[in-house]
């Protein structure tokens, strides 16, 4: 053959470099161009074919690198550092799932574009192409962390709650407890359409609430997202998943009730609509004064001095059915409806802490009144409603409440 050798019965072109670059490419030079030095001494005969590959780990590029565990949020990217890749595919381990992911215009990335679980195992197999049309291919296993405990988040307004009042808190609760709350605190963002000044405070290590300056604007749109997983809330704790809840504020509804004059005022968006003869709690057992939201309303409760602490054989026992019950704290006040009262309604407070209505004047209430509506409680004789008590954010001055974020 005109301008070849053969060396063990194989002809090597003696003066052609070939070059296959997959990435940074496999080299593979087949002989020597003219001109270069041989790679052995003269006399020592023809130079057999050298070959010099570059690594796939040089050819595709796979982030995060390293072995050490990463966290789930974390996007896996895939890079052809000098061709375009053919075909990616990451699989958990364990379950054989696709992990979804998108490759850029240029077909030289791919990035994941859903999070990872915790505690998996995912296997990367990458195909990249040279100009030439010969591939290269890479294979990398990469692993997530794993947390000693996950805390799940719950929301209130919860889904479904499509519409509350202008006093609502917006509560984020954990089920286990957080003890990095700055963390937590800068993964929990709430948008106000119109916008509106508001803050964290930090009820305890398990619950977290969120209430704006004043009263929420009535017609605002509000919508709470929990950015939680993947972060580290403290002491090997980390977030197990997001949430996301949205809801409107329908019109003011304040109900001001005095237990000096012993009446209420109902207030529609600031405008006085109807006002109420009530009896407030006893001299022994004074309605808390301050701001109550209300929590909850049902058509009908049965009503037991033991939950507490005054149970049967105890003066002051009751048990008995109440109706058109609006709960305005967790310590058992309510508004409500009480015929047994209506004598004393406008006259004399007499009852164990809630408000007591006529039944006629409780079913409007019960009508037009309901989550997140206020009750304004004033000259009572009790103690201020204390912050902790279900939705007792509103007691708290707007400096104090600040001082209760974990950014502050």
């Amino acid at each position: 053959m005109n301008g070849s050798v053969v060396r063990r019965g194989v002809p090597v072109a003696a003066a052609v470099l070939v070059v296959i670059t997959l990435g940074v490419g496999l080299v593979m030079a087949l002989g020597r161009p003219a001109g270069l030095a041989p790679d052995h001494p003269a006399g020592g005969g023809v130079s057999g074919a050298t070959i010099t590959a570059v690594s796939p780990e040089r050819a595709v590029q796979i982030l995060p690198a390293g072995t050490a565990a990463i966290n789930p949020t974390t996007p896996i990217v895939v890079r052809a550092v000098l061709g375009t890749l053919q075909s990616v595919t990451v699989v958990n381990a364990a379950s054989g799932t696709l992990v979804r992911g998108e490759r850029s215009q240029d077909r030289t990335t791919w990035t994941s574009t859903e999070p990872l679980g915790y505690g998996s195992s995912y296997r990367i197999d990458a195909t990249a192409m040279g100009g030439n049309g010969a591939p290269v291919q890479r294979t990398e296993t990469l692993t997530t962390l794993s947390p000693t405990a996950q805390a799940c988040p719950s929301l209130i307004p919860a889904s479904g709650q499509s519409e509350v009042g202008v006093g609502q808190p917006i509560v984020v609760r954990f089920d286990t407890a957080v003890t990095d709350r700055a963390a937590a605190e800068k993964a929990l963002a709430v948008t106000a359409n119109p916008q509106q000044p508001g803050s964290w405070f930090w009820m305890s290590n398990t619950e977290v609430h969120y209430r704006p300056r004043i009263y929420w604007q009535p017609g605002s749109t509000v919508t709470v997202n929990a950015r939680l997983y993947g972060v580290d809330l403290g002491d090997g704790v980390y977030g197990q998943t997001d949430r996301t809840e949205t809801f409107r504020v329908h019109d003011a509804w304040i109900a001001k009730a005095d237990g000096a004059t012993k009446t209420m005022q109902i207030f529609d968006n600031g405008q006085l609509v109807k006002t109420m003869p009530i009896s407030l709690g006893s001299p022994g057992y004074p309605t808390h004064n301050g701001p109550h939201v209300i929590s909850d309303k049902q058509p009908s409760i049965i009503m037991d001095s033991c939950t507490y602490g005054v149970c049967k054989g105890q003066p002051g026992y009751y048990r008995e059915r109440v109706d058109l019950d609006e709960r305005i704290s967790s310590d058992g006040e309510f508004v409500h409806s009480a015929p047994w009262s209506v004598g004393q309604q406008g006259d004399s407070n007499v009852s164990h802490g809630c408000v007591n209505l006529s039944p006629a004047n409780a079913q409007w209430f019960y009508d037009h009144f309901g989550l997140g509506d206020v009750v304004e409680i004033t000259n009572s004789g009790g103690r201020p409603l204390p912050v902790w008590d279900t939705y007792g954010d509103w007691t708290l001055a707007w400096p104090q409440w600040q001082a209760g974020s974990a950014l502050n």
